[in-house]
C-alpha cells in the first residue's frame, strides 16, 4: 500500500497506544503500526469502531486491545493505563491522535464552551495520557508523537479556536521534550495538512454538491498552493508518525515534522 513500503519490522514487538482511533487516520495508523510489527492499544470513545479496527489488527497477526476511553476523564484515562499494562506489561509508544472538528467560525462567532472543549480534548487530554504513561515510557525509553495540524502555520480566521488549541499542543510538546528527555522519553509532533482519504473525500463531495462543482475541482483548489500540487494521503502521514515513533528517529526530540506536500514551510 502507498507509503507502507519498507516499514516492516520498524516497530517490531513494541507496544503502541493510539488515542482517537477514528475511521480515517487513526485506523490507517493502527494498521501501519501492526504491519511494522507492533501490538496495539486502541483508545476512543466509540467502542464499536475500536472492535472493528482490532479485528483488522489481529488479522495481520498482531495483538490489539480495545479500551473505550474519553481522554478528558481522568478515571477513564487511569483505566486505559491500567488495562494497557495488565495486557502487555509495557508501553513503548504513545500516539496522541484525538481530534475535535473545528467550529469553522471566526472567534467572534465561536462560543467559549467550544473553545474550552477543544482545549480540554486537544491539549489537556494529551497531557493526561502523557503524564499517566510517563512511568512506563521511562522504563522503555519510549516515544510520544502528538498529531498536530498545519493550522499552526497559517491564520485562517475560521480556524482560530482550532489553531489556539493546536498551538498550545505544540508548545506543550516542546516543553515536555525538555522535561522528559532526561528520562529517555522523546516527544515529537507531526503536522499534517488536509489528509486525502475516505473522510476528506466525503467532505469534498459535500462541498462539490453545495457549490455545484466536482470533487476534482475542490481537490485541485485545496492542493493548488502545495509544491507537489496534491494532498498527502493517510498512509503518507502515517509514515511520518511511524518514523517519529520508531528508533529511526532516536536522536530527534522536541521537533515538528510538517506533512503537507510543501504547502507551508516551518
Amino acid at each position: 500500500m502507498a507509503g507502507s513500503e519498507g516499514s516492516s519490522g520498524l516497530l517490531k514487538d513494541k507496544v503502541v497506544v493510539i488515542s482517537g482511533v477514528g475511521p480515517a487516520l487513526g485506523t490507517t495508523l493502527a494498521r501501519r503500526c501492526a504491519e511494522a510489527g507492533a501490538d496495539l492499544v486502541l483508545a476512543a470513545r466509540t467502542v464499536e469502531r475500536l472492535d472493528d479496527v482490532a479485528e483488522q489488527i489481529t488479522g495481520l497477526g498482531r495483538r490489539a486491545l480495545s479500551v473505550g476511553t474519553d481522554i478528558t476523564d481522568e478515571a477513564q484515562v487511569n483505566n486505559l493505563i491500567e488495562e494497557s499494562l495488565n495486557a502487555y506489561g509495557k508501553v513503548d509508544v504513545l500516539i496522541n491522535n484525538a481530534f475535535r472538528v473545528p467550529s469553522m467560525k471566526p472567534f467572534a462567532n465561536t462560543s467559549f464552551e467550544h473553545i474550552r472543549e477543544t482545549i480540554e480534548l486537544t491539549v489537556l487530554g494529551a497531557l493526561r495520557l502523557i503524564q499517566g504513561f510517563t512511568p512506563a515510557l521511562t522504563e522503555s525509553k519510549g516515544s510520544v508523537v502528538n498529531v498536530n495540524s498545519m493550522v499552526v502555520r497559517h491564520s485562517d480566521p475560521k480556524q482560530g479556536a482550532y489553531k489556539m488549541a493546536k498551538s498550545a499542543l505544540l508548545a506543550m510538546s516542546q516543553s515536555l521534550a525538555s522535561e522528559l528527555g532526561p528520562q529517555g522519553i522523546r516527544v515529537n509532533s507531526v503536522l499534517p495538512g488536509y489528509i486525502w482519504g475516505g473522510t476528506l473525500q466525503g467532505y469534498f463531495q459535500h462541498q462539490a454538491g453545495k457549490y455545484g462543482t466536482t470533487v476534482e475541482e475542490i481537490y485541485k483548489a485545496a492542493a493548488v498552493n502545495s509544491d507537489l500540487k496534491r494532498l498527502p494521503t493517510e498512509d503518507e502521514v502515517a509514515s511520518a508518525i511511524l518514523f517519529m515513533a520508531s528508533d529511526l528517529s532516536s536522536g530527534i526530540t522536541g521537533q515538528a515534522l510538517d506533512v503537507n506536500c510543501g504547502e507551508f514551510k516551518a
